[in-house]
Order: structure tokens, then C-alpha cells, then sequence
């Protein structure tokens, strides 16, 4: 009766890997030998990822962001459709989205971005149709709403005001870059006018240091975030790509270096969440999703920038440094907790699934080595694959944080599966992962009851000991 059970087991664990929030403890299907007294148990799949099943679990994500993002235009107090487009009135706003998924916010973006990065990867055009679908109704909307704004002065009620008067980093960096990206690949029409207000914000009127540094007025009079990095490095990463012009690199690799300077803890690895120019010696938070914008700027800039910028190296070093830090400190379960360096805080989805992308397209790319890092990748796929639920929701995200001064405050701020914030990032997590599991350049050997990723180059394993 023993091997009928155990079988039975082990078949009835497999059948659970499919579901993306069944409980543990797993056994690793990998490992044929059920009789294995060495083999352990997982909290979470521990298993080498299948491109079907990844691609799944992208296209759940896919199809629920695209049901729950409507790109109409209704009368905010009777929720009637607006179709007149020529005749303005003080009450037509975007109809609201299912969650809180607004589709000219920041986090909207990372979104876009993801599902142009999964398309690439799967060769499926449904990643790029909501895409195109939020771009062809910006299209279509801006002149009305522009008019609208001229004749109602509503700023901030404005649907569009992030367009219309950008008035923060937020506002601009993410969906400036998301929107070139997507002119590049020529998905949707070419909105070169919202390009050329987001991208001058960006390079010309964010306050920022004396040394170019993108800084912000609160919440102290001169202050740093960590998350800016990616608010603002890839929208001038992608205007040089886009027009050649090298001022645009030159900025942002200044930005890198003026955040770096100021942010960076090399003991640590890691980046604080902020700094204060009037208390720079303060006290450092090592927030997830802070560390997280830092690297995945980082990782956009060097994608783009041409390898004999003088600061090509120095991007490359500071990536790598933090690479390695991050690593360190990754969960039992693959996923990183809300406070990087506080194993008490509790496990965070966004951050980890950025971390995840970056690690495995930093493989892809060349730039750290798959011996380790390609093991810690799938790890952090694995874990950020069970925070997908069968709806394609993305749970276990920190809502919007602000730069705060005390731990209480970032260990008990909330997860929600309607935090923007996470979806993008587990497109982006995914699409490389399958990209990585496809890498001619790597070997990946399952031996001793793991994953080895080995460089193709890197010589010939003997496991003769172990036969």
C-alpha cells in the first residue's frame, strides 16, 4: 500500500502546481525518485518552470488587466457614455477602472512595458492589443479634454492633467517610456505629442540638486527617492535611444551616479528609500520596491546606452553591486521582504517580481553570470508565481508608499491585489524567465536535488561521485 500512496501523493502534488495559491508543503516533480530520503519538502513549487505554464500564468495576468481597464469616456455623475466629442463638458472623465489600475498612472506604465516585453517573448499579439487599445483612445480623447481644460480650468479633475500639466516625475518618467517603447515597436499610433511633454518635464523643468540630480520638495524641503531612479532614468535612457542625441544618456547615468552617491550603502549593497539634503547623515530604510525602481532603472539604461559611454562601466558596477546584495537576502520561499533587510517584515510581490526580471535579463544580457544568479531568478519566479490567483490578479503587493522616517510605518503598510504597482512587474518577472529558460548561452543541470545554471562556456560538470 506504501507505493500506491506515495505515488498518489507525488501525482496529487503535481496537479497542485497548476494552482497558484495551493498550499504546501510541495515535493520537487523533478526529483523521479519518490523513495528519496534526502529529497525535501517546499513551501512553495520548488520546480524547473515550463514555458507553457508560465505563458499561462502571463496571459491570466494579460487577460484581467485588459477586462479591468475600460477606455470610455462617461459623465462622472450619471455614468452615462460621452460621445460627443466636439462639445466639451465639465462632468466627462475616464470611466473608472476596476481596481486601482488609473491608465495614465506611472504604474500603468511598467504594465505597458511588461506587455510589450511578453509579446516580444511569446510572439503573441494579445499582449499588445490593450496596449494598442490605450493608446489609440489617448489618440482619440487628448483634444477633447484639452478643450475641456480650456473651458472648465479643472487641473487636477481633468482626466488627462497628467498630460495636460505634468507636475511631478510621476506624472512623466514611466509613461513617457512606455509610450516610446511602444512607438518603437509600432504598437499603436505614434503620440509623439504626449512624448514631447512628458520628455521635457523630465529633462528640463523636475526640480533636481545642483548637480543634476532629480530631487523632489517633500516630504522635506530638499529630498531624494530611490524610486525616481526609475521615474526618471529610462524616459531619458529611451529619448536618447529615440533621437540620438547624447545629452539624454549623459543625464541619466548622472542620475544614477547622483543617486547612487547619495542613497547607496555599499556595507549593505542596498539602497535607502530617501535622503534629506539638510539631515544627509538620517537614518536608512531599505524598502523593497525603493531597491527594486533603483536596479530596474539601472537595467533599462544599460539596455540602451551605448557601450562606449564613459559611464557605461560605472552603470555596469553599481548594477552588479546591487545585484549581489539583493540576492543575499532573498526568502526561503524566493520572494523579498517588504524591508529588505528585516527577515520579520512580511513578503512583498512587486519587489520581488522587479528583482526577479532583472536578475534573469541581466543573465540574458551578459552582464552577471548565470552560475548562482540564474538559480536565485527562478527562484523568485517561483515564489512571485504564487501570488497570481486564478483570476490573474497579482495579491501580496504594497500599496502606494510614501517616503517615510520609522519602520512602523513601512511594516504595516497594506497589500492589495488592486495595488497597480505589482502587475507590471510580474509581466516583465515572467516574459524574461521564459527568455532565460530558452537561453542558448546557458546550460541547466538539475544535480543533487537543485538547479546549476551553467554558462556554456563554463567547462564540463562531473557528477561521477554522486552515481
Amino acid at each position: 500500500m506504501k507505493k500506491p500512496t506515495r505515488v498518489l501523493a507525488a501525482l496529487a502534488c503535481c496537479a497542485l502546481l497548476g494552482n497558484a495559491h495551493a498550499d504546501g508543503p510541495f515535493r520537487n516533480p523533478d526529483n523521479k525518485n519518490l523513495k528519496d530520503p534526502a529529497e525535501g519538502t517546499y513551501p512553495v513549487p520548488y520546480k524547473m518552470p515550463a514555458v507553457a505554464e508560465v505563458t499561462e500564468q502571463l496571459n491570466r495576468v494579460r487577460a484581467y488587466m485588459d477586462q479591468a481597464t475600460p477606455t470610455r469616456v462617461v459623465n462622472k455623475k450619471t455614468g452615462a457614455p460621452v460621445t460627443d466629442f466636439k462639445n466639451p463638458i465639465a462632468d466627462a472623465a475616464f470611466e473608472e477602472t476596476a481596481g486601482d489600475y488609473g491608465i495614465l498612472v506611472y504604474e500603468m506604465g511598467v504594465v505597458h512595458t511588461g506587455l510589450l516585453k511578453a509579446a516580444q517573448v511569446t510572439g503573441d499579439d494579445r499582449f499588445t492589443a490593450m496596449t494598442k487599445r490605450h493608446l489609440d483612445f489617448f489618440a482619440q480623447t487628448l483634444p477633447y479634454f484639452r478643450a475641456q481644460e480650456q473651458k472648465f480650468h479643472l487641473e487636477r479633475a481633468n482626466s488627462f492633467a497628467r498630460f495636460l500639466d505634468p507636475r511631478s516625475l510621476d506624472d512623466s518618467g514611466s509613461m513617457c517610456a512606455a509610450l516610446m517603447r511602444a512607438r518603437a515597436a509600432k504598437v499603436g499610433p505614434d503620440l509623439s505629442g504626449m512624448i514631447a511633454t512628458c520628455s521635457d518635464w523630465v529633462a528640463n523643468k523636475q526640480f533636481r540638486l545642483a548637480d543634476g540630480t532629480m530631487a523632489r520638495k517633500r516630504p522635506q524641503a530638499v529630498s531624494l527617492w530611490a524610486d525616481d531612479m526609475y521615474m526618471s532614468i529610462p524616459a531619458l535612457a529611451e529619448m536618447g535611444r529615440m533621437t540620438g542625441e547624447r545629452k539624454y544618456y549623459d543625464l541619466a547615468v548622472a542620475n544614477v551616479l547622483g543617486m547612487a552617491q547619495r542613497l547607496y550603502n555599499p556595507q549593505l549593497n542596498l539602497f535607502t528609500h530617501g535622503w534629506h539634503q539638510h539631515v544627509p547623515d538620517s537614518p536608512r530604510f531599505y524598502w523593497g520596491r525603493a531597491n527594486g525602481w533603483a536596479v530596474l532603472a539601472m537595467s533599462d539604461l544599460l539596455d540602451v546606452l551605448p557601450k562606449d559611454h564613459p559611464g557605461y562601466d560605472k552603470v555596469l558596477y553599481q548594477l552588479r553591486a546591487t545585484l549581489k546584495g539583493i540576492a543575499e537576502l532573498q526568502s526561503g520561499s524566493g520572494l523579498w521582504h517588504q524591508m529588505l533587510d528585516r527577515n520579520d517584515s512580511y513578503l512583498e510581490t512587486s519587489a520581488s517580481a522587479i528583482f526577479t526580471y532583472v536578475f534573469a535579463h541581466a543573465i540574458n544580457q551578459g552582464w552577471i553570470s548565470p552560475t548562482v544568479y540564474g538559480s536565485i531568478a527562478q527562484a523568485g519566479w517561483i515564489g512571485v508565481s504564487t501570488k497570481i490567483t486564478p483570476k490573474g490578479e497579482v495579491d501580496g503587493t504594497c500599496v502606494g508608499t510614501t517616503l517615510a522616517s520609522d519602520q512602523v510605518y513601512y511594516y504595516n503598510r497594506p497589500t492589495s491585489v488592486h495595488a497597480l504597482h505589482g502587475y507590471g512587474p510580474v509581466l516583465l518577472a515572467g516574459a524574461e524567465i521564459i527568455k532565460l529558460i530558452k537561453n542558448p548561452n546557458v546550460n541547466i543541470e538539475y544535480k543533487v536535488r537543485t538547479y546549476h545554471y551553467q554558462p556554456k562556456d563554463g567547462g564540463k560538470t562531473d557528477y561521477r561521485e554522486h552515481q
